[in-house]
């Protein structure tokens, strides 16, 4: 299950922007270890949207998921790499009062040891990314 480095924790109250750092595997492929993340606290969400929220048994751990849809006592939320697990298929719903945030870019930091030119070119293209809502996550619970 990602957490969050706990830098994105400080700060979080004075500021409505702030930024976060995923460490593990469960948003593969949309957000990688080590990916960097601006996340609006106290956004509006939306089905489809990547959120940042506390863990509903342990609330001294950030994690990031995708808020799938609504549901009587709060969010549905869902990793995007199915075989990570740690998402509300273990835990349930999670109340709207524990999902914080919503991230709008991630930027990936380049990997050491890459030097090459097309490294550099593919780096630099693909950095910094909006996250965007996933639209056909409902569809896709449907179809499991």
């Amino acid at each position: 299950m990602p957490e969050l480095s706990q830098e994105s924790e400080r700060g979080r109250a004075a500021l409505p922007w702030g930024a976060a750092e995923v460490t593990g595997p469960s948003m593969v492929p949309t957000l990688l270890h080590g990916d960097r993340l601006l996340v609006r606290w106290g956004a509006r969400v939306r089905p489809g949207d990547v959120v940042i929220l506390r863990h509903p048994f342990q609330q001294d751990l950030l994690v990031v998921k995708r808020a799938t849809e609504r549901r009587d006592g709060g969010w549905w939320v869902l990793g995007d790499n199915t075989f990570a697990g740690g998402d509300s298929t273990d835990y349930g719903v999670v109340p709207e009062e524990l999902v914080l945030g919503k991230v709008w870019f991630r930027y990936r930091p380049p990997t050491p040891g890459r030097r090459s030119p097309l490294a550099l070119a593919r780096w630099t293209v693909s950095a910094v990314r909006p996250v965007l809502p996933e639209r056909s996550v409902s569809r896709r619970l449907r179809a499991r």
